[in-house]
């Protein structure tokens, strides 16, 4: 399909598509949540609206990974963020029931807001010492019966497909719960749609799960070691032209 004809489908077919089909699946999040358990409405309704974004947008996945991952333990999946269709991406095909850690803003965005707070899915306050205390007392509390938790440690996406530095708040509850660890390799969303924006391109994504870094001690020591075992193990199964610090950095 030429570039022309793809934005064509996508303005005229896909975008009106994907608009209903956000609609409806967070109306059924919040209905769901509110009636059944958040845990299964808050997970299913968006893994299904994920793959179909794909789907209809025409974007091959590929998902490689380890397959040592316990139904019944909890962990700390970390990912490098490489552009807005990471969340697609691992929402749809991570095959793990999850809650994200996200950005406070994401609460206004119309219907979305409103569905990922009745899902249960945590949003990151730093607007004082108090709401970040809030916000690791509800990771803490979601974090059990084998419930995960997706963090971009990066804390926003790239501007040119290299990843930024890590900040420490997803290592340092794991640190404290002494949970697993598991790094996610996302490559591929950065050439689909990146931070500056513009059409959608199809190009193939692909998700990587890695081994789990599982706890040694406990302290500032296994943090920083967890951290920077996260993000070289990452790095490592990116592309080259995406290895190392961004340009100018």
């Amino acid at each position: 399909m030429g570039t022309i004809v793809y934005r064509i489908y996508q303005i005229c077919i896909a975008l009106p598509i994907l608009l209903v089909l956000t609609i409806l699946t967070a109306l059924v999040t919040i209905a769901g949540s509110f009636i059944g358990s958040p845990s299964f409405w808050g997970y299913y309704p968006g893994k299904i609206w994920s793959q179909l974004i794909c789907y209809i947008l025409l974007i091959p996945v590929k998902v490689n990974g380890h397959c040592d991952i316990h139904r019944k333990t909890s962990y700390i999946f970390v990912a490098n963020h490489q552009g807005a269709f990471d969340i697609f991406l691992i929402y749809g095909f991570l095959g793990r029931n999850f809650k994200w850690m996200m950005k406070k803003s994401l609460r206004s965005i119309p219907f979305v807001g409103k569905a990922c707070e009745a899902a249960g899915h945590i949003f990151v306050d730093k607007s004082g010492p108090k709401k970040v205390q809030e916000t690791i007392e509800r990771a803490r509390h979601t974090l059990k019966d084998g419930m995960s938790l997706v963090v971009f440690p990066e804390g926003r996406r790239t501007f040119t497909g290299h990843m930024g530095d890590f900040k420490k708040g997803a290592f340092q509850l794991a640190d404290d719960l002494q949970l697993p660890v598991v790094p996610l390799s996302i490559n591929g969303s950065f050439e689909v749609l990146p931070r500056t924006g513009g059409f959608v391109k199809r190009r193939r994504m692909s998700l990587t799960l890695h081994e789990p870094i599982f706890p040694q001690t406990q302290g500032p020591e296994n943090m920083k070691s967890t951290m920077e075992k996260a993000y070289t193990v990452i790095q490592e199964s990116l592309p080259e032209k995406y290895k190392g610090k961004a340009p100018g950095k």
